[in-house]
């Protein structure tokens, strides 16, 4: 036996078996436990209940895909340039995850984290109603606002009057009675906005599952993994459409034939 121990709780295995936080990983947990619940069991370390599995599991499928987005066109025009890299086509739309599309859903759970951190004093307790929390919200906001910094979960390039996704996910957290401080909060900062910033913004998706995850528990700084696991099954989706639809060589010459040249001292160029 080896005088070195490295502890994990995780996988383990030996000649003629394979453990998973200590239950037979095919006796045990193979035909019996799905994917989304073992993804949730991986990154909270605790088995989830079933409301908590369905939350998690609509947060996926929320995030699996939104058409070509960067990640997506990041993805295909990889494998058009690499078909024998299925990986780099993964990896190249994966690395696209960033504060802009994917990542907002870390930022949004750890943006409402730190707001009920800073203002524990000032928290409703949880059987007051909705509107409770709209001075919070309005205090969070204007906070933001006078630092010159952006709200996470405010605003989408697409959808500029509602996100189907946030109604519906606020409505399964609130079915399985997993609706708590993160979601509340972030509901009345959809309701109050307005005032401080003069204009209406939608909740987006990827701020709703921001905060739906935190309100389950999970770490904020681990929230943006659990969006590139959901973009992964999307990305995977595009590259297999690729193969039978392909749109990146049409990409490419649409892009390349349309390109003008720019005098790299022209005063009207904004990229200097």
């Amino acid at each position: 036996m080896s005088e070195h121990s490295y502890p994990t709780s995780l996988g383990a295995s030996t000649a003629d078996q394979i453990t998973l936080f200590g239950h037979d990983l095919a006796e045990d947990l193979m035909g019996r436990v799905g994917f989304g619940e073992l993804a949730f069991w991986l990154v909270a370390r605790r088995r989830p209940t079933p409301g908590q599995v369905r939350v998690f599991e609509a947060v996926l499928v929320a995030l699996a895909d939104h058409g070509f987005t960067p990640t997506a066109i990041a993805a295909r025009m990889t494998y058009l340039s690499a078909p024998d890299s299925l990986q780099g086509a993964l990896a190249a739309g994966l690395l696209g995850g960033g504060s802009r599309f994917l990542g907002v859903t870390e930022d949004c759970g750890s943006y409402l984290a730190d707001v009920l951190a800073r203002h524990a004093d000032d928290r409703p307790p949880d059987d007051a109603p909705d509107e409770a929390w709209d001075a919070l919200a309005l205090t969070a906001v204007r906070e933001s606002h006078e630092a010159g910094r952006y709200v996470p979960g405010l605003g989408h390039p697409v959808h500029k009057e509602r996100d189907p996704r946030t109604p519906r996910l606020m409505r399964i957290a609130e079915e399985e009675g997993l609706r708590g401080p993160h979601l509340r909060l972030f509901d009345a900062i959809g309701r109050t906005h307005e005032q401080v910033l003069g204009r209406r913004l939608p909740l987006n998706g990827a701020g709703v599952c921001g905060a739906a995850l935190a309100d389950l528990g999970l770490p904020p700084d681990l929230l943006r993994g659990v969006s590139l696991l959901a973009r992964t099954a999307g990305l995977l989706g595009q590259i297999a459409e690729e193969r039978v639809h392909p749109v990146g060589m049409d990409v490419y010459l649409h892009v390349d034939r349309n390109a003008s040249y720019v005098d790299p001292g022209d005063p009207d160029d904004e990229t200097g």
